[in-house]
């Protein structure tokens, strides 16, 4: 559930290839939990793993809004 998630937290988030040149899903630690509306948040989560941003500079740093690709780690 997504109101367990806290900075701090270790997730997985998945990426998708029509917004990266990577695809899958990777490891991170959440870092900044910024409000977006009532009922949702951007989760601001630094991946263990640079990944390929679409103009080819690696980052680590990601926001991701939609609840079905970030899950907590147990």
């Amino acid at each position: 559930m997504l109101d367990s998630i806290q900075v701090g937290d270790r997730v997985k988030v998945l990426i998708q290839s029509r917004f990266w040149n990577s695809e899958g899903w990777f490891n991170g630690v959440v870092v900044r939990i910024d409000p977006y509306s009532r009922h949702r948040n951007f989760y601001w989560v630094e991946l263990d793993e640079a990944i390929d941003a679409p103009f080819g500079t690696g980052t680590k740093l990601i926001s991701v809004l939609n609840p079905k690709n970030i899950e907590k780690i147990e």
